[in-house]
């Protein structure tokens, strides 16, 4: 037998999420999950497959989905959560579970449908390996241009690829580590809310509260405002085209509070600093700053396509 139409069609309605260029870890994750319960009990009511409350995919969880893979060879990190945050879960699910209906596998005996749900199965984790496979950001170096440019053309890449906000944060981490080594720097995911770690702010140095956004909108102020209350410093870092626009809201709601600055200038200052502004030693300092940055994406990012390709003028 092969794959059934219906299923591709299912899986080619996902929602795409940009970054990924495909759908949600989360929801491959969730379906992973019902397709392997279906093997052992094949229930296509769709109260069947969601926990009390409606809002996740029963059994749905990191170590769920992990086994599933491991069994398929694929060991690689994905979908830390197993697709219980994916708020579209559910929704796909009952889609998936409607298209079964059509598919109409009852009609077959249970080796022969399990058959069926098993390369449903193996033409997902073949999408967790496009997944894993997909190409670092790619990065070039022209020493002739300034250090300014050098990270306005990595933020302007990653924006590209729908990655910008992950991309920044895990820039700036490496950043402070780089300018500050015998201080911890926090690194976590991109997807961490500050309010999950009860953190003031991304990064936390000294009396400073570095908040990091790609889209400075009313709740990034609202923690700076929550930051001088506790006596802490909050320090805004932006793209610098979203410069002007969020300095002034700083002023409106907080004069002279807020320090804003863009991302560009705060980490190619330093750099150039850090380098003693002598052009040999500023190719080392990039390649450390990228290196850190890989690094730091590496310990907490499930998606390896974050990291940047070292230029081979680089390395």
């Amino acid at each position: 037998m092969k794959l059934p139409e219906e299923f591709t069609e299912w899986y080619n309605s996902l929602k795409v999420v940009k970054a990924n260029n495909g759908p949600a870890n989360g929801s491959i994750a969730t379906a992973l999950v019902v397709l392997n319960r279906l093997q052992e009990d094949y229930d296509l009511n769709f109260d069947t497959h969601v926990a009390e409350g409606g809002m996740q995919i029963k059994g749905a969880s990191g170590g769920a989905v992990a086994a599933i893979l491991k069994s398929f060879g694929e060991e690689r990190p994905f979908a830390k959560e197993g697709g219980r945050t994916n708020r579209g879960g559910p929704s796909e699910i009952r889609s998936l579970l409607n298209t079964l209906k059509k598919v109409k596998l009852e009609k077959y005996d249970e080796q022969k449908r399990n058959e069926v749900l098993q390369m449903m199965k193996s033409f997902l984790v073949d999408r967790v390996n496009d997944f894993h496979n997909r190409q670092k950001i790619k990065l070039t170096f022209n020493p002739a241009h300034s250090t300014w440019h050098f990270i306005h053309n990595l933020l302007r890449e990653a924006t590209a690829e729908g990655k910008a906000g992950y991309v920044a944060q895990h820039l700036i981490g490496a950043k402070l580590q780089l300018r500050f080594p015998d201080i911890v720097v926090s690194n976590e995911g991109g997807s961490t809310a500050d309010a999950q770690t009860q953190r003031p702010g991304d990064f936390l140095i000294g009396h400073t509260a570095f908040h990091v956004t790609v889209a400075p909108m009313q709740p990034v102020f609202d923690k700076c405002q929550h930051n001088i209350r506790q006596g802490l410093k909050p320090f805004l870092l932006v793209p610098d085209n979203k410069l002007i626009g969020a300095r002034q809201i700083a002023d409106q709601i907080s004069a002279q509070q807020i320090a804003v600055e863009s991302i560009e200038s705060f980490v190619s200052q330093n750099i150039n600093e850090i380098s003693t502004f002598n052009n040999d030693k500023l190719t080392a300092s990039l390649k450390d700053l990228v290196a850190l940055y890989n690094r730091r994406v590496n310990e907490v990012e499930t998606d390896k396509s974050l990291m940047v390709e070292l230029p081979s003028n680089l390395q």
